[in-house]
């Protein structure tokens, strides 16, 4: 399937996830991409996304400066935050301080004096006290769902008050680019505006737009500073293959695909200047059970399915190693969220146990006979795979799993579907299991809200659009995931932490498959200053915030 897919990405736009998997190179590439280099100044980025329609709305996911990533060029956030180490302190942007109080129910914004606007006026407190108005205004545009409830201006202060503790969307509420109110204003409804002359305080401005490619230039007088790359150029491919072409042959410097052979057909290439790095933040991918179906309903089911499938395995031949590797039996990705672990997980490992799986079954009433399980009912357990056609990393994970629940005598076949009926079946509750990702966030409480919350759960039939796909019904968790969220102290969120971890262990809502990277191929040939594992100072993956701080760190390669 395509890299398109982002742990942030919500169901909602399940839609708008869909890319050809074809192979091959249409015309419709033709042309793009030509010159670049850091000689003439040019980055070139592409994306295996098709076509792209004029929007450079920048609240709206499907926009083509979302699905591309521009809009982050263009647009700058509050702070920036680093997703792949979100304990770390986000570094000052248009706000050059900030301050919660009250258990995190108010913010205090302080604003760069230096910051104004590409078309040369001042950015000001009323500039982003309006675009949080925007936000509480038009629910379609507050895409994180932040409950804002008082927004005020004091002098060059902007003060933000909430009915309760935010303490899980800080950091989204801090990172929040800002529009200015002197063009906003004017615009009859922001939720369709398609806004083809965008203006913001980043350091690039649209130059030229067509379905296939997209152009922006440096703005010379961007108020941090003169900016080493002059122009940015992204490429909309047809596909993975067209995508991965322009990667291999140089043409595309920086990229987001999924290349189950990406040594021999990206690395090999340029050895010394081709390279990847796919890190994970706080989010992942996994197999979803629907828990209002029997005989799913059962946790004893799930948690011995969860313990005979081989991470190891998808890690290697599903994901190509691409994806980090699960490792903890929580689905707490490492390492980034090493320090929520609670103490009884610390040394847990996800190496298979058949025949613990096998005990845990035989002790919930289970019996395997001729090498059949059957439910406490008497009925053979039997189960769908389903995913959409074409997501070959998702289908040869299925594949996987389907072999190790064989152990225990558990029946299942792969069906694959077109996205959009999967998706409408996923939202309705219309699936026995598939694989899917997880919303993320700078605690694992994202990851699991995502997949826990009583809040989300919606009956069979009725779509459920922004998580919970798999109905599961647990008081304790709801009451957990409240906790954490409410919490006056870090004991109490530690408390509530553990309690949502041991009910992912034993309960096994869903099997955490493989962390979800952030990830990113990208050349050094003409370009240095590339984040990497050694120095993390962002996520690699141009479709993020933070690759305005990539773009701006970039140098010249010495020739």
């Amino acid at each position: 399937m395509s890299a398109r897919r982002h742990p942030a990405l919500r169901a909602l736009s399940l839609a708008t996830v869909v890319v050809a998997l074809a192979t091959g190179c249409s015309s419709a590439n033709s042309g793009a991409n030509k010159g670049g280099g850091a000689a003439s100044g040019v980055l070139t980025l592409g994306k295996p996304d098709g076509p792209q329609t004029n929007n450079s709305n920048p609240f709206l996911s499907t926009s083509a400066g979302a699905t591309l990533g521009y809009r982050f060029m263009i647009y700058e956030p509050l702070a920036m935050t680093n997703q792949i180490r979100p304990a770390d302190k986000a570094d000052p942007w248009l706000a050059s301080d900030w301050k919660w109080e009250l258990n995190f129910t108010k913010v205090t914004f302080t604003l760069d004096d230096k910051a104004k606007w590409a078309d040369g006026k001042p950015l000001t407190a009323e500039d982003v006290a309006y675009t949080f108005e925007l936000l509480k205004k038009h629910p379609a545009l507050n895409g994180n769902g932040i409950p804002f409830d008082g927004i005020g201006v004091q002098g060059k202060k902007v003060v933000l008050t909430f009915q309760d503790s935010q303490y899980v969307n800080q950091n989204k509420i801090i990172q929040q680019f800002i529009v200015p109110k002197h063009i906003w204003k004017d615009v009859k409804d922001p939720e369709t505006w398609p806004n083809r002359t965008p203006v913001g305080s980043g350091p690039y401005k649209l130059k030229t737009f067509t379905p296939q490619t997209t152009t922006l230039t440096a703005t010379p007088t961007y108020w941090k500073g003169a900016t080493k790359v002059k122009e940015l150029r992204y490429t909309a491919y047809n596909d993975n293959s067209a995508a991965t072409t322009a990667l291999a042959g140089g043409k595309v410097e920086w990229s987001f695909v999924f290349m189950p052979n990406y040594k021999q057909l990206f690395i090999s290439k340029d050895p010394k200047n081709h390279k990847l790095w796919f890190p994970s933040g706080l989010g992942i991918h996994g197999l979803w059970f629907n828990t209002a179906r029997k005989p799913f309903d059962n946790p004893a089911l799930r948690k011995a399915m969860a313990m005979v499938v081989d991470r190891n395995a998808i890690y290697t031949q599903a994901e190509a190693t691409l994806y980090p590797e699960i490792t903890n039996p929580t689905g707490i990705p490492l390492p980034a969220g090493e320090s929520f672990l609670a103490p009884e997980y610390k040394s847990a490992t996800t190496k298979p146990d058949v025949e613990g799986a096998k005990k845990v079954l035989a002790d919930a009433g289970f019996k395997l006979a001729g090498g059949v399980l059957k439910d406490p009912s008497g009925k053979p357990v039997k189960l769908t795979f389903t995913d959409p056609a074409g997501w070959n990393d998702y289908i040869t994970g299925l594949s996987i799993i389907k072999d190790n629940i064989k152990q225990l005598g558990i029946e299942a076949k792969v069906k694959t579907q077109t996205a959009e009926a999967w998706g409408a079946d996923v939202a309705n509750g219309n699936f026995d299991a598939t694989l899917h990702w997880t919303n993320s966030g700078a605690t694992p409480y994202d990851m699991y809200q995502n997949i826990m919350d009583g809040a989300l759960l919606q009956p069979i039939g009725k779509a459920s659009q922004i998580g919970n796909f798999g109905r599961f019904k647990n008081t304790e968790a709801t009451e957990a995931l409240k906790d954490f969220a409410s919490a006056t102290d870090d004991t109490a969120r530690i408390n509530a932490m553990n309690t949502l971890q041991k009910i992912m262990v034993e309960q096994a809502p869903m099997i955490p498959t493989a962390a979800a990277p952030i990830g990113a191929e990208y050349s050094t040939k003409n370009w240095v200053g590339w984040p990497t594992e050694v120095d993390p100072y962002a996520p690699p993956q141009h479709t993020q915030p933070s690759a305005l701080e990539i773009v701006l760190k970039l140098k010249p390669a010495k020739k």
